[in-house]
């Protein structure tokens, strides 16, 4: 696959997911968050898959430092977005009376 396709599919996913999230109501962001977190593993994965193609293709540290930062961010979002479906969870529990 030509490295310039790769990249123009980065930039519209990057300019879509973008305007996606722009235009959702606030008030939706944190359940949207919790679904969010299953395509976050499929975006590992697909760095994954990437970096592979590309390691195997051309030069193979330029492929682990942008795998490697893709992963990173990719992993960002899933602790954050569990961390924040966690929080919204507990405002939903009985306190308890000591």
């Amino acid at each position: 696959m030509d490295p310039l396709i790769i990249i123009i599919i980065f930039v519209v996913a990057t300019v879509v997911g973008y305007l996606l999230i722009k235009n959702v109501p606030s008030l939706l962001h944190t359940p949207l968050m919790s679904g969010m977190n299953a395509l976050s593993g499929v975006t590992i994965l697909g760095a994954l898959t990437t970096v592979a193609i590309i390691a195997k293709k051309y030069n193979a540290t330029v492929a682990a430092i942008f795998g490697g930062l893709a992963i990173i961010l990719a992993m960002i979002n899933v602790v954050g977005g569990f961390a924040v479906t966690d929080r919204m969870l507990k405002m939903f529990h009985k306190k308890e009376n000591k």
